[in-house]
């Protein structure tokens, strides 16, 4: 447990938290949406500082991150916890665990006792290269992803995030200058979709992705392409439209198949012509670098030369094998928007 970052005293014992963008005011002995900020006669406090629900070393084209740092490993993290209540979740089990009870305030925090300290030391360890603060939402537990990007900036690693960009401008701020790449869960274009199926608001997660790209944060942006939710060709290509004026041609952008999880297992799966329309629909947008993702086998996962359409990086599911030159097109040497 720490001390909240963020949070303004109010009357009676109130609290306003200002990490996320649902800037929840909490009474005494009450917690916040993410159900781990709680007003403990009021001041607010961080349940699941240094209680870790996962770890595990991935290769960072999990998160998705197709771009930065290609082939190499992150240790990734998470705690308990989100400040959405997305229907098709597929980390229910940690992001939802209580979701009628918002983890009642007589609930401990699960997870086992992991400090940032602790956490470098085994991302070095395992020779990754990267943090990445996953699985669940890391804006919920800022004041442990800040402890921990701090030290792992001062030991040579990288922070990422793989966040639904929920989070306050001041948020942004605090993470900037520790934070090196994002990808970023662009669910809709629609805010009624947002309200209904995640439980909050889709303009903050566009502020987020705009400040970010403003702070010079390596953003890609992913979304999961929901069939009869956010899959008309009309919704896509204002996506692709907000993408590329927003923020830049070269922001790579992950297509992503829906299969059928948590509270929407009457939806099928998306079919892989619906999200080859989606590329077509990227690329008549101008996007450069459009990804279809969880399709075993597809040739749209692969990194292909904007220029000349030279093959630069081939991917087999999470593994790839790279035939760019130091992150230029083997053929015509464009630059190819990877970071080393």
């Amino acid at each position: 447990m720490k001390k909240a970052l963020l949070q303004q005293k109010l009357n009676n014992n109130q609290v306003r938290c200002g990490v996320c963008a649902h800037r929840c005011t909490i009474t005494p002995n009450q917690r916040g949406v993410c159900g781990v900020r709680e007003n403990q006669a009021g001041t607010l406090y961080a349940l699941n500082y240094g209680k870790a629900i996962a770890t595990q070393v991935d290769p960072i084209e999990k998160k998705p991150l197709y771009h930065f740092l290609p082939g190499s490993r992150s240790y990734s993290i998470a705690t308990v916890g989100c400040n959405f209540r997305c229907y098709h979740c597929q980390n229910a089990d940690i992001a939802q665990p209580d979701p009628e009870g918002l983890f009642s305030k007589t609930s401990a925090i699960p997870g086992q006792t992991m400090l940032p300290e602790t956490i470098v030391k085994e991302a070095l360890r395992h020779n990754c290269q990267s943090i990445a603060y996953t699985y669940t939402e890391p804006t919920i537990f800022l004041e442990y992803a800040l402890d921990t990007m701090k030290l792992a900036q001062a030991s040579g690693l990288k922070n990422i995030f793989v966040s639904n960009g929920y989070m306050t401008a001041a948020t942004t701020k605090l993470l900037v200058p520790y934070l090196n790449a994002i990808n970023i869960d662009l669910k809709a274009f629609a805010n009624g979709t947002y309200l209904k199926i995640c439980g909050a608001k889709l303009q903050p997660v566009l502020d987020t992705l705009k400040l970010m790209k403003k702070n010079k944060i390596w953003v890609e942006v992913t979304s999961l392409i929901i069939p009869t939710v956010n899959d008309s060709s009309k919704e896509i290509a204002a996506t692709a439209n907000f993408i590329t004026t927003e923020l830049g041609l070269e922001t790579p952008w992950h297509l992503s198949r829906f299969h059928p999880a948590h509270k929407m297992t009457d939806v099928p799966s998306t079919p892989s012509k619906k999200l080859h329309e989606a590329y077509s629909l990227g690329k008549k947008a101008g996007l450069k670098y459009v990804y279809v993702g969880n399709v075993p086998g597809d040739k749209l996962q692969n990194t292909l030369c904007p220029r000349c359409n030279e093959l630069a990086i081939e991917r087999h599911g999470i593994m790839i094998e790279r035939y760019d030159e130091d992150g230029k097109c083997s053929k015509c040497k464009k630059k190819l928007a990877i970071i080393k």
